[in-house]
């Protein structure tokens, strides 16, 4: 396969990957937001913080607006980590490789694109009917992950269309729960109430699986455990790099050269780190610096697996 067609499905499910976790953050927050009886006023800086590359300044003007940071996320174009500019990203992507995806695939992607740019979005997520708003693409992203999963022939190219699909989910993960430890200055030693964990658990669709699979009232740990150390939780790191390491062996199956021997070396490491640690040290770990070690690992990671994939 070439590797400009690797490039772009990697980067095609990499994006629309990037654009279910968004939309699932924004949607819990929205919902957890209107429950100010149960946790008081609520800001949306934390999720500008990690969406919008915007100043403090910027930040505090509109923290206290839904409105407008529901535009800002979902519908600005200026805003390089908007819903409008991921699809854009991916739609292009797919536009490139149509002789390597199914028709299926492709509308599936061209109407999310299409839904991005209705121009009666705005004024809708400026009423009573954004949360509809979100629903409908978040159902449309959903819609995305099923077509890929029962229409894509199964080869190299869905191998690196998986290989970002994963990358991605992992980051996401460890961005996301870094940003709730950070609210809770990275303190694992005070308990925190279920409730103060339910917007992670909702962003990272794992509020019902923590439910029925941890028994104890140590939320803290089992919450970090799950999103770390889970190998049955979908979303967490260690069911990523697992699925990583699998797809990793396929595409570098046929060709064993130093440099991907060594791509795999660095995958080794990080794959390690995270599949040997021991449960115990979450609740005394400066998980500042570990979750900013693993960052700086998994981009590591994925510069030199684009160097040696994607360098045409």
């Amino acid at each position: 396969m070439l590797s400009r067609i690797a490039d772009s499905l990697f980067w095609l499910n990499r994006y629309m990957e990037r654009t279910q976790s968004v939309l699932r953050v924004i949607r819990s927050h929205y919902i957890i937001s209107l429950d100010n009886d149960v946790i008081g006023n609520t800001t949306w800086k934390p999720i500008l913080e990690i969406f919008a590359q915007l100043s403090d300044t910027e930040i505090v003007q509109i923290e206290k607006q839904p409105d407008a940071v529901l535009k800002k996320i979902l519908t600005d174009a200026s805003n390089p980590n908007s819903i409008k500019t991921i699809v854009a990203r991916a739609r292009e992507n797919a536009r490139g490789v149509q002789n390597h995806i199914t028709k299926e695939l492709w509308e599936a992607v061209n109407s999310m694109y299409h839904l991005t740019n209705k121009s009666y979005l705005n004024q809708k997520l400026s009423g009573p009917e954004a949360l509809e708003i979100v629903d409908q693409l978040m159902r449309q992203s959903v819609l995305y992950a099923g077509v890929a999963d029962i229409t894509m022939q199964r080869g190299i190219g869905w191998d690196f269309m998986k290989l970002g699909k994963y990358l991605e989910r992992s980051m996401e993960t460890i961005v996301i729960t870094d940003k709730q430890c950070q609210q809770f200055g990275y303190d694992m030693q005070e308990e925190r109430d279920i409730t103060q964990w339910r917007f992670l658990l909702m962003s990272l669709a794992g509020y019902e699986v923590y439910l029925k699979t941890y028994r104890t009232f140590k939320h803290n740990n089992n919450i970090l455990h799950q999103v770390l150390l889970n190998d049955d939780y979908p979303h967490s790191v260690i069911f990523s790099l697992t699925r990583i390491s699998r797809y990793l062996r396929d595409v570098i199956s046929d060709n064993d050269s130093s440099e991907k021997l060594a791509l795999m070396r660095t995958f080794g490491r990080l794959y390690s780190r995270i599949k040997y640690m021991d449960p115990e040290r979450l609740e005394t770990m400066d998980l500042r610096v570990f979750f900013k070690e693993l960052r700086n690992e998994l981009l590591t990671f994925h510069n030199q697996f684009e160097k040696v994939f994607f360098s045409y």
